[in-house]
């Protein structure tokens, strides 16, 4: 699908403010509410609008520590990588998989409400799953920039 000034224009406005409402959007486009609304729709059918979500602070919620794990695994087979997929799935804590290029073979970003809890994590859900070889972490002490969605510009 080919985007548009207008197709980009939404995109840019909902990925940086999801509840805005079609009104308000169709105005800031330069629109009316229906062919705004239908433009919308079409972005959402074609994949460009995967889904609308709440940021929430993680540390409110009781998951202060963020820590990246770089995962290698003994077999690269696509089977084994897809179980590893998978297991990692079933891990609530778990709120990326990246499947990487070289060394590693995956990195993941877990979040826990201690040192105690991620331990837990480590020793019961990483290290011992299956064709897993490795697993080294880094703890995050400081998140500088954390940005979702992707840059957008209108033409």
């Amino acid at each position: 699908m080919s985007f548009d000034s207008i197709d980009r224009r939404i995109l840019e406005l909902l990925q940086d403010d999801g509840r805005m409402t079609n009104v308000e959007l169709a105005e800031r486009v330069g629109l009316t509410a229906p062919p705004c609304l239908r433009r919308v729709r079409a972005l959402e059918e074609a994949g460009a609008i995967r889904g609308y979500h709440a940021e929430i602070d993680a540390a409110t919620l009781g998951f202060p520590i963020t820590v990246f794990a770089m995962v290698s695994l003994r077999s690269q087979a696509e089977h084994d990588l897809a179980a590893f997929e998978e297991h990692v799935a079933t891990i609530p804590e778990v709120r990326e998989c990246h499947m990487l290029n070289g060394e590693i073979d995956f990195i993941l970003k877990i979040v826990a409400s201690d040192l105690k809890s991620f331990q837990e994590i480590l020793m019961t859900h990483l290290t011992p799953a299956p064709n897993v070889a490795s697993v080294k972490t880094s703890l995050t002490i400081r998140t500088a920039k954390a940005l979702p969605g992707i840059p957008i510009r209108s033409a």
